[in-house]
C-alpha cells in the first residue's frame, strides 16, 4: 500500500468514525437531562425583531435553575441587546446572571445564497471558540440563522466527547405548513424540536406539539 492509499484509507476511517459518533450523539440526546443535579447553563440565541420577542416570552416560563444565561445576538442587531437587558432587569431574582455575546450574522435579509455560504463559515469560526469557552448545558433557539453555527458548535462538543449539549429548537408560530430553512436544518440534529401547529407535527414525526407556547 502506497502512502497516498494509506492516507485515503485513514481519512475514510476518520470520516466513518465521525459519522458513527454523530449518529450516537443525535440519537441519544433526548435521554440526556441537563440540570438533574444542579443549574442549567443556557445559551439563548436571539434574532432581530420577532425572534427576540418570542424567545424572551419563552424565557419567562423557565425557572431560576436556568442560570447563567448566555445570550447571543448578531453583530448587526441593534435592538435585541436593549430588550434582553430590560427583560433581565425585570426578573424577580436579584442574583440574575447573564451575559450577551455577538457573532457575525449567518445571512442577511435578501443576501444571495452564494455569499451566505461565506458568511455562515465566518459565523461558525466565531461560534466554535465561544461555545467551547462557555460550554453550555443547553442551546435554546427559535429560528434566526445565527443559531445554526452555534448549534453546530454545540453538537461538535458532544461528538468530541467534551460535553453533551442539548439542542432545543422552537419553530416560530408563523410557520403553519412548512418549516423555516433554519428549522429544516436543525430538525436533523436537535434533541427537542417544538412546533406550534398540529399540521407540522403530522408532517415531521420527530417534532413535539404542545399547542402555542410563545
Amino acid at each position: 500500500m502506497t502512502f497516498l492509499e494509506g492516507a485515503v484509507v485513514a481519512v475514510l476511517l476518520i470520516c466513518f468514525l465521525f459519522i458513527i459518533r454523530l449518529h450516537i450523539v443525535v440519537k441519544t440526546g433526548s435521554n440526556h437531562k441537563p440540570g438533574a443535579e444542579g443549574p442549567v447553563a443556557a445559551l439563548v440565541v436571539a434574532g432581530s425583531g420577532g425572534h427576540t420577542t418570542e424567545i424572551l416570552r419563552l424565557m419567562e416560563s423557565l425557572s431560576a435553575a436556568y442560570t447563567p444565561r448566555h445570550y447571543v445576538i448578531a453583530d448587526t442587531d441593534r435592538m435585541s441587546e436593549e430588550k434582553i437587558c430590560t427583560f433581565e432587569s425585570l426578573k424577580q431574582h436579584s442574583d440574575s446572571q447573564f451575559t450577551i455575546h455577538r457573532i457575525p450574522r449567518s445571512r442577511e435579509v435578501h443576501q444571495s445564497w452564494s455569499s451566505s455560504v461565506l458568511s455562515s463559515l465566518s459565523a461558525l469560526c466565531y461560534s466554535l471558540p465561544l461555545v467551547f469557552r462557555l460550554r453550555p448545558d443547553m442551546v435554546l433557539c427559535n429560528g434566526p440563522g445565527t443559531c445554526v453555527p452555534l448549534c453546530m458548535a454545540g453538537l461538535l462538543l458532544g461528538i468530541l466527547g467534551m460535553k453533551k449539549v442539548v439542542i432545543v429548537y422552537v419553530e416560530s408560530i408563523c410557520r403553519v405548513e412548512t418549516l423555516s430553512l433554519t428549522g429544516k436544518i436543525l430538525y436533523l440534529i436537535s434533541d427537542y424540536f417544538f412546533v406550534q401547529w398540529s399540521s407540522l407535527r403530522d408532517k415531521y414525526p420527530k417534532s413535539i406539539f404542545l399547542g402555542r407556547i410563545v
